[in-house]
């Protein structure tokens, strides 16, 4: 079910598609599931200002998000620089750096087309 995941999805979305296959599943078991699979790695969980926490198959590398403030779509985008962890703090505070997560707001373009049209 794993691979079937798209690009970032919610818990729900993911409860939903798993009742699907199998019936019956708390929403509660899919979070205690996820929140499993984010500790070993599987999944990367990201968590939106003012959004429910998402959940995508991309790990192990160290790439970024752009998230529209109009519909909520979400997308990767590469790493700033190129290399892990992307941007260097101007003090570590003792802290050995391994990731830097950053969200890159905006409007998508099919919202900013909607807007200019509607205007």
């Amino acid at each position: 079910m794993l691979g079937e995941l798209s690009a970032h999805v919610t818990a729900e979305q993911v409860a939903t598609r798993a009742r699907v296959r199998i019936g019956a599943l708390s929403t509660q078991a899919v979070y205690d599931i996820m929140g499993v699979f984010h500790r070993a790695g599987i999944v990367r969980r990201i968590a939106p200002a003012g959004s429910p926490a998402l959940f995508e198959t991309r790990v192990g590398d160290n790439h970024h998000h752009l998230v529209c403030r109009n519909c909520g779509k979400t997308v990767d985008v590469d790493c700033v620089t190129g290399e892990a962890p992307c941007l260097t703090p101007s003090s570590a505070a003792g802290y050995e750096i391994d990731e830097a997560e950053i969200t890159f707001w905006g409007c998508c373009p099919n919202c900013t087309t909607a807007r200019r049209t509607d205007q």
